[in-house]
């Protein structure tokens, strides 16, 4: 009987602690990115699952950073810190120290290497060093060792996972035992940035890329709601983007011999190194009057843009007027479909923002996206280090 009474105890103890746990969880906090959803893509009235989270919880606008490109805005939201001050100032730069070598999406080696991160400690990074677990799946930065610090869970970003497996994996990632449970994970999706590129924003392409993210996003939530697992969620974008084509185009060849120049970026904004490091010429041809830009030294720029103090910023920036694009003799991009890059003032830039489960509540306007870090940092419990943030968003919670 004792022996009995024994193996009973024994089976029963891990189902009370199993249920002991499902019935306590505590809350996880989920940042989640949907690359290039233009503010207003949330009013097509095709997204059921987004809105239902907005209308339950809270949404607004984000205005991004200048560049309004991808890499500096991930990073500016996970650090609070503009891309002056988080380092990454653009998807392509040189810094001066690595003269001979340029930071860009399609290098890894470039990429991958933490000399380019280590200007700003992530959200991952400072959370992990307090006690939090933490895991990232695909979220620019994410990849890097930076302070020879990661996530205990992360991958590298790979475009052939498909986003069901990805929510899978954050579900996965939940249905631990509390003990390496991540309390904050990041996930991501290209799909709507990808097709805004290709086809417009407009397009057929883009709506059905928007539709197949958001009922991802109710896969995720469903699949929380099954384990009874409590999440902040924030749901934000990096930039909108607006229509372009081949019919607006400022060609820098007509301006200057190519050969006298380094165009570290091309599009709706430029990124310009005269090749002889202070060639007069350039100043002169670039710095004049031009129809469809405007072009700056980069300690001139506007200050409203907070951008150009950074070495690792161009000598040169010129920007676009919006829906035009600068190109250096024959674009390795075709001029079409859709863009960004555009001075973070034009209404096209403004990125989503929807927070569910976090205690804020209605509309917030419109925020700089950099509101993101301490309110994120809030949620998971963590102060967060100092930054270019007010605290705006975080100052409305309860």
């Amino acid at each position: 009987m004792n022996r009995l009474l024994s193996l009973l105890l024994a089976l029963a103890l891990p189902l009370a602690a199993q249920a002991q746990d499902a019935g306590v969880r505590d809350p996880v906090t989920i940042l989640i990115s949907i690359d290039g959803f233009r503010a207003d893509y949330l009013d097509r009235g095709i997204t059921p699952n987004l809105s239902r989270l907005a209308d339950e919880g809270a949404h607004g606008k984000l205005r991004p950073s200048f560049p309004t490109k991808t890499f500096p805005n991930h990073y500016a939201m996970v650090t609070g810190k503009r891309p002056d001050n988080n380092g990454i100032v653009g998807n392509n730069m040189i810094d001066p120290r690595r003269p001979q070598v340029k930071f860009s999406l399609g290098d890894p080696k470039q990429s991958l290497d933490p000399f380019w991160w280590d200007e700003a400690e992530p959200a991952w990074i400072t959370a992990g060093k307090a006690g939090v677990r933490t895991a990232t799946m695909f979220w620019p930065g994410s990849e890097v060792a930076i302070g020879e610090h990661r996530p205990p869970d992360w991958l590298r970003y790979d475009e052939h996972v498909g986003y069901a497996q990805r929510v899978n994996t954050i579900l996965d990632w939940m249905r631990r035992p509390a003990d390496i449970r991540p309390a904050f994970a990041t996930l991501y999706f290209e799909a709507v940035d990808d097709a805004g590129h290709k086809f417009g924003p407009d397009s057929a392409e883009v709506n059905a890329a928007i539709s197949e993210i958001d009922k991802r996003i109710g896969d995720l939530t469903a699949g929380l709601a099954a384990m009874r697992q409590r999440a902040h969620i924030l749901i934000v974008a990096d930039h909108g983007m607006r229509a372009i084509d081949e019919s607006r185009i400022v060609q820098l060849a007509d301006l200057i011999d190519l050969a006298s120049i380094v165009a570290v970026e091309t599009g709706p904004y430029a990124a310009i190194e005269p090749a002889a490091g202070t060639d007069d010429r350039v100043y002169e041809a670039l710095l004049k009057p031009h129809d469809h830009m405007t072009c700056n030294r980069r300690e001139e720029l506007p200050e409203r843009l907070h951008y150009g103090h950074n070495p690792r910023v161009a000598a040169i920036i010129c920007i676009a007027e919006p829906g035009w694009s600068i190109i250096a003799g024959t674009p390795s991009w075709p001029v079409k479909g859709g863009a960004h890059g555009y001075d973070n003032q034009d209404s096209e830039m403004l990125a989503l923002f929807v927070a569910s489960g976090t205690g804020l509540n209605g509309d917030v306007g419109i925020v700089d996206n950099i509101e993101v870090y301490p309110l994120l940092m809030r949620l998971i419990g963590v102060t967060p280090l100092p930054s270019d943030a007010s605290g705006v968003l975080a100052k409305r919670l309860p």
